[in-house]
C-alpha cells in the first residue's frame, strides 16, 4: 500500500492545513529574506514563522511536509541529486529534497515533472561550478524546531493515519555511475557537470 500526492493535491487533516498551506509558508519565508537565500536561511525564516503560531497549528504543517517527501522519493529525481551532488545517499537524497522544498513550489514540480530541468537552477549552475553541495538538512527538521521553541518538547504529535513511501521506478534502476546512460537520460544536468555543450 502507497500513497502518492498527485501535483496540484492539497489534503487538510486537523488544523485544516494542507500543501498550499507549506508552499505559502516557504512564499512568506523567501519574501522576508529577499534575493536568493539558501535553504538553511529559508528554513530557519520557516520556524521563526511558524513559531508564531499555537502549537495544533505548527503540529498540523508535519502531514503535509510529510506528503511532500513522499511524493518527491522518486528514482528520476535521485538520479539528478547523484549528478548535481556528486552522489546521494538515502540521508543526502533526503536533504536535497529539503534543498528542494525550499526553492518553492514552482522549482519543486518542475523538478518533479522533468529533472532534468533543474540544470536551469541558478544554485545547480553554481554547484557545477564548484560551489558545493545543495543540502537542506534544517528544512527536514522545521515544525520539530518551532514546535519545540512553542512548547519545550522534542517530539511532534503523531498525526492519526500515514504517508507511504512510494516505491521508486524499476526503469531507474540502473549504476547512476554509468554516465552515458545518465547522459541519455539527464542530458542537460550531466553537459553542465561535464562542462559539454547539450547533443
Amino acid at each position: 500500500m502507497k500513497t502518492v500526492v498527485p501535483r496540484g493535491h492539497d489534503v487538510r487533516m486537523s488544523g485544516g492545513v494542507g500543501i498550499r498551506d507549506v508552499w505559502q509558508l516557504v512564499d512568506e519565508a523567501r519574501a522576508d529574506l529577499g534575493g536568493a537565500p539558501s535553504a538553511d536561511d529559508v528554513a530557519a525564516a520557516m520556524v521563526r514563522l511558524l513559531s508564531s503560531r499555537p502549537a495544533a497549528g505548527i503540529a498540523a504543517f508535519d502531514r503535509p511536509f510529510d506528503e511532500l517527501m513522499a511524493v518527491s522519493y522518486r528514482a528520476d529525481l535521485w538520479a539528478a541529486a547523484c549528478i548535481i551532488n556528486g552522489g546521494a545517499s538515502g540521508d543526502g537524497f533526503d536533504y536535497f529534497r529539503g534543498w528542494l522544498v525550499a526553492q518553492g513550489r514552482d522549482w519543486f514540480e518542475c523538478a518533479l515533472a522533468h529533472p532534468d530541468s533543474l540544470a536551469a537552477h541558478p544554485a545547480v549552475a553554481a554547484a557545477a561550478d564548484g560551489g558545493g553541495d545543495l543540502d537542506g538538512e534544517p528544512v527536514l527538521y522545521v515544525v520539530m524546531d518551532a514546535y519545540r521553541d512553542v512548547t519545550g518538547e522534542e517530539e511532534v504529535p503523531p498525526y492519526p493515519d500515514t504517508v507511504w513511501i512510494p516505491d521508486l521506478d524499476p526503469d531507474w534502476n540502473f549504476d547512476y555511475g554509468d554516465r552515458a546512460e545518465m547522459r541519455r537520460r539527464l542530458p542537460a544536468l550531466v553537459a553542465l557537470f561535464d562542462g559539454e555543450d547539450e547533443q
